[in-house]
């Protein structure tokens, strides 16, 4: 069975079979262009600041080459969040409905119903995941397939780890309900415990962004202000050196700044 999942617009990635692969994403040519002017322009700015040369600053605009392989990365995790949260209320969705005695099958029925409600979007994924997974089951296949299948595409742990023991579950004769609670249950407990450490860091980011900041207005004022003071770092190798490591030690700081600031729970 081949169905394509996918988004009007930009969309993550499609596999050989047709269904979306959440871990891969392609920018149209448009959107790459953009994110590469927007970080060649900031990059071009900060360049003549340090250097002031056209050239040099030219040429440290080039590393905005690079910055549409970052921008899909941050797009792509933003959407692998999204979905998380989006099959934690599939789930609460789902236990609703067999706790009611509902098979799985019609539980998952009733549960895309609701989630229409919740999600008004007709492109939201998890929509059209529930959407997939109802047309396999029409065509006989079964349920623990289609939820394989999905794991497989979304490349998250909770889904993953719901999916291992839904399949044991259903071969054995487990409690379906109780793992469909619990993983609902672990996967809120989680998204809250990412929300708190959002919130307590949210202070320190700005903080970091205003330091980050900092250098390259420092040395905008210098040289706006003491022109003569400035100058022997804008003129002779020695000068463009020291600016130099000044801007490698400015991007070394933000990385691991960056870095210290992701948190993963």
């Amino acid at each position: 069975m081949k169905a394509i999942l996918k988004k009007k617009g930009p969309v993550m990635a499609e596999r050989e079979d047709g269904l979306t692969d959440y871990n891969i994403y392609i920018m149209k040519k448009s959107e790459k262009l953009f994110y590469i002017l927007m970080a060649a322009a900031a990059l071009f700015a900060v360049g003549y600041i340090f250097y002031h040369s056209v050239i040099l600053s030219a040429l440290l605009a080039l590393l905005s080459l690079h910055f549409p392989s970052i921008r899909t990365g941050q797009i792509i995790e933003k959407r692998k969040k999204t979905l998380t949260v989006q099959f934690k209320d599939m789930l609460y969705s789902l236990s609703a409905s067999l706790s009611a005695g509902r098979s799985v099958e019609s539980g998952l029925k009733d549960c895309l119903k609701d989630l229409e409600i919740i999600y008004q979007d007709p492109d939201t994924d998890i929509l059209l995941e529930l959407e997939y997974i109802l047309r396999g089951l029409e065509m006989n296949e079964t349920v623990e397939r289609m939820f394989q299948q999905f794991a497989e595409r979304a490349h998250l742990e909770d889904v993953d780890n719901f999916t291992d023991v839904f399949i044991v579950c259903k071969r054995t004769g487990g409690d379906i309900i109780q793992v469909i609670r619990s993983t609902a249950s672990t996967i809120s407990e989680k998204i809250e415990i990412q929300q708190e450490i959002e919130t307590m860091i949210s202070g320190k980011k700005f903080e970091f962004h205003m330091l980050m900041a900092m250098p390259v207005v420092m040395v905008a004022l210098l040289s706006w202000t003491a022109a003569d003071y400035m100058a022997p770092v804008f003129q002779g190798i020695a000068g463009r050196l020291i600016m130099t490591i000044a801007v490698g030690l400015f991007g070394a700081a933000y990385i691991v700044g960056k870095k210290v600031m992701s948190i993963d729970v």
